[in-house]
């Protein structure tokens, strides 16, 4: 409000609402589709993706506007993947595997009967991609992993490694490899990844961030890590941390919720190689 920084959420539900109807009554291209249905999980000003309890609002009241819809509306199956992103951001994981199935349900049922948007390549790799991450959270890391792995082979055929989704994937993946011990594959993916991110992306966005982020645990991690690499792992935390904090600001989960514990871990770790 004003220029506190706050606003209601409703306002901005409201806001989203008006800019898609716009889109509907004027058939505006796709370009400014894009954006003004991005208006449901992302701020128009700054254009980071909300998170939390602010992003789990959205979702369902982006959901509750299109839900009266027939089941083949596009909107409302576009809702449907808002709502569900919205409760995996409030940690609401079981809930969020629930709608994430039934969303995949459906596109496989509507694309079954001759829709092609319904059951795009793109699409599909999306929702996949969604569901690993609710299986992930959920401790189904068995179908987590073979999601992750396949998901990140078919951006890597539809749109090379050096997408800016492919790269996005490719983070998914070595993260949840370094999570189960997977060390080498994960340091292997992440080797090439990074590098690539950082020369497309810039060391600034919160993908070539998480990418570093990894590569750093799987060095001070690995059962071999010599004193040298986790003091590479701490330099790494430190350097990207700071970055993180400049650009997505200290309450950013990538930031509280990922490098602060990851630095403090990897400072126990040096602090106790070195006595």
């Amino acid at each position: 409000r004003g220029t506190a920084g706050f606003a209601h959420v409703s306002c901005l539900a409201e806001q989203a609402k008006i800019l898609w109807a716009e889109v509907e009554e004027n058939n505006l291209g796709a370009k400014a589709r894009k954006e003004r249905w991005a208006r449901w999980y992302s701020c128009g000003l700054c254009e980071q993706q909300y998170h939390g309890v602010v992003d789990c609002a959205l979702g369902w009241a982006c959901w509750k506007t299109y839900v009266g819809r027939p089941e083949t509306d596009v909107d409302r199956g576009m809702a449907m993947g808002v709502l569900a992103n919205g409760l995996a951001s409030a940690d609401h994981h079981e809930d969020a595997v629930s709608v994430y199935e039934a969303e995949l349900s459906m596109r496989q049922r509507l694309g079954a009967c001759g829709s092609a948007f319904w059951a795009s390549e793109y699409t599909m790799l999306t929702l996949y991609s969604n569901l690993a991450r609710a299986y992930q959270r959920v401790e189904r890391f068995d179908e987590s992993l073979r999601m992750r792995r396949d998901v990140y082979s078919g951006f890597s055929k539809l749109y090379g490694e050096q997408h800016g989704d492919t790269l996005t994937v490719a983070s998914n993946l070595a993260n949840l490899l370094v999570d189960l011990g997977r060390i080498e594959e994960a340091k292997a993916l992440l080797r090439k990844t990074t590098p690539v991110a950082r020369r497309v992306l810039g060391d600034g966005h919160d993908i070539t961030l998480k990418l570093r982020r990894a590569y750093a645990m799987a060095l001070y991690r690995a059962d071999g890590a010599t004193l040298d690499d986790i003091r590479e792992a701490v330099t790494t935390l430190e350097d990207a941390e700071r970055i993180a904090r400049r650009v997505l600001g200290g309450a950013h989960p990538v930031v509280a919720g990922g490098f602060e514990a990851s630095l403090q871990e990897a400072r126990a770790v040096l602090r106790a190689r070195s006595a």
